[in-house]
């Protein structure tokens, strides 16, 4: 009887402390209220400086909102230095919400509605820990995209059209159309287009350039465009015009470990949705990239990919999510190939980022295993590695450095950085993924893209007109150097409905397993899967107007089984690729419908 009490009192002790030491914290106390339209930027920093000494001192913290909206303006904002994968790499950047080197922190929004102006990246967290970020939106007061309505188009006398109500936009004293905002103007080069009813990418339609020099008003105050002449365009169209810069996402996520975000939605961002890179363990918990609802007047969401993840380790996983109307695609899960450009010694190489919008940030730490590839034919060179040191060669700090100086534990292989070209790889910065329950729909490119070597399972989720292929399954060592080789791969129960119904970049089928491969006839060894595993595609629904279901290259071990194929007259077939399966260089394959 005394030693059961007495434990029933250790547990109410144990409650009572982690009660006791969760602290829930107003930010009202802070003068951040809701609904005033003032600027919340400075009030933020403020209670930062408090949450720091706060975690310092170990203390569990709930920053609470109250439901409402807050708004931020650059002008005040902070300012940091942050080298942003995928992202243009102009710095300093104004950031809204700069949470950094917390522990135990949660940011609950109560639901409020997050309004940011100009040019800033909303939210940032870095080097922090068991942080949950949850309940509230992201939207911008005046997005740099810029939507407007075809109002008559002739392929002979160009366009009419009428911007939407908030956009702010000039012609220029050069006769340009141009939109503009607090700290910023865009000249649109190019642009989609949605049909006006379901909000869906108009029917091989793809990207199109949209040309406003010379543009006038017409006397009921519209726009004339006398060179943009587009015969795909119908008066009724709701125009998307697009800039080339993406220099920031809504939620930047760097050097954490369990992070949450949960019940969040981003309805607009100037680059990604969220942009994860050298993060471990990362959970979307019913966070969407979406419109505001079905009135929403708005066809787009963000500028690229709703969810993109960079050199990240653990598990990801991103479950009951609404991603629509983003200009690139749902999630995109890779690392980052190095090129080696020097080799100094038998144990030594110089790296370098390649890309332009991929570089400046941390590569690797000493002990993460490691692996050469041949760049041209993408197959293994050598055999694994560890690093022994590793430090930028181009200048003194990682940040902002686009080489680095890696010594291996092994010699290396020595046709590596003598001949040909290489890249390296981060074995140990490549994580799990698990994408289920998720709806993806009316987007422009692609669905939901993988580069990971460790187990993937893509289930139970819906995609509906995602424009270009649903799955691609990718690797390139010569473009944006996105690692790597897929091993491990199930697919299974989702629902495919009208992808394809335009032609974007590795677009081959409505799942395409395609590695950028320069030289597919000189390799001997396979790119994807591999080691008795591979890439199982099983028990979905495909729902399509046109032929191609799969294409694969490169590829030891694929099946294809127990999947349902529906075919409807929707659209006119189109697409150059007439065979459900097209398989180029693969090995072991098991297919049948």
């Amino acid at each position: 009887m005394y030693q059961r009490n007495y434990l029933l009192l250790l547990l109410l002790l144990a409650v009572c402390h982690g009660l006791c030491a969760q602290q829930v914290i107003p930010v009202s106390r802070y003068g951040i209220r809701p609904d005033t339209r003032a600027d919340m930027s400075p009030r933020i920093q403020k209670m930062l400086k408090d949450l720091r000494k706060r975690t310092a001192q170990g203390e569990e913290v709930v920053l609470q909102f109250a439901p409402g909206r807050y708004d931020f303006h650059p002008d005040r904002a902070a300012e940091r230095t942050y080298y942003i994968s995928n992202h243009d790499q102009d710095n300093p950047k104004r950031v809204g919400i700069p949470l950094e080197g917390l522990k135990n922190v949660t940011m609950d929004g109560g639901g409020a509605s997050f309004v940011f102006h100009g040019r800033m990246l909303p939210l940032s967290l870095l080097e922090s820990e068991g942080c949950t970020l949850k309940n509230f939106s992201i939207d911008f007061e005046n997005p740099h995209i810029a939507q407007v309505r075809i109002l008559s188009a002739d392929t002979l006398n160009g366009v009419v059209f009428r911007p939407e109500p908030w956009v702010q936009w000039r012609l220029t004293p050069d006769s340009v159309f141009e939109a503009y905002g607090e700290g910023w103007t865009v000249r649109h080069s190019w642009g989609v287009v949605f049909e006006d009813s379901t909000k869906r990418l108009v029917y091989n339609s793809g990207d199109r350039a949209c040309p406003t020099q010379g543009a006038r008003l017409t006397d009921g105050g519209d726009i004339h465009a006398p060179r943009w002449k587009d015969a795909v365009l119908k008066p009724g169209m709701r125009f998307v015009m697009r800039g080339w810069g993406r220099p920031t996402p809504g939620i930047f996520l760097y050097k954490d470990k369990d992070t949450r975000l949960e019940n969040i939605r981003i309805h607009y961002a100037e680059g990604m949705g969220v942009l994860a890179q050298v993060c471990e363990d990362i959970t979307l918990d019913r966070l969407s990239v979406c419109l505001k609802g079905g009135d929403d007047p708005r066809c787009f969401t963000t500028q690229a990919d709703a969810t993109h993840f960079s050199g990240c380790k653990g598990v990801i996983s991103s479950c009951g999510g609404l991603y629509e109307g983003m200009m690139d695609d749902a999630i995109n899960v890779h690392g980052t190939y190095l090129k080696v450009v020097q080799r100094i010694d038998d144990h030594t190489l110089v790296g370098r980022y390649m890309h332009g919008q991929s570089w400046g940030f941390h590569w690797g730490d000493p002990g993460d295993s490691v692996q050469f590839i041949r760049a041209h034919t993408m197959e293994l060179a050598g055999t694994a590695n560890r690093i022994v040191s590793i430090r930028p060669h181009d200048r003194e700090t990682e940040d902002g450095a686009r080489e680095f100086r890696i010594t291996f534990r092994d010699a290396i292989a020595p046709e590596i950085g003598t001949q040909d070209a290489y890249g390296i790889e981060n074995l140990t910065w490549t994580p799990q993924v698990r994408f289920a329950g998720n709806t993806v729909r009316n987007n422009r490119a692609r669905g939901a893209l993988f580069s990971t070597p460790r187990r993937t399972v893509v289930e139970d989720n819906l995609f509906d007109h995602t424009s270009g292929t649903a799955i691609l399954l990718c690797g390139d060592c010569n473009g944006w150097y996105e690692t790597g080789a897929c091993r491990d791969v199930l697919i299974r129960r989702n629902r495919f409905v009208n992808a394809l119904t335009s032609l974007y970049q590795f677009t081959n089928a409505v799942i395409s397993i395609y590695p950028e491969i320069p030289e597919l006839e000189r390799q001997q060894q396979y790119f994807h899967g591999g080691n008795g595993k591979g890439i199982v595609i099983e028990d979905n629904v495909f729902e399509t107007f046109d032929a191609p279901l799969l294409y694969a290259k490169s590829v030891d071990g694929l099946w294809f089984r127990r999947n349902v194929i529906r075919t409807n007259t929707d659209y006119p077939p189109y697409h150059f690729n007439r065979d459900r399966f097209r398989l180029e260089r693969v090995t072991n394959e098991h297919l049948s419908e």
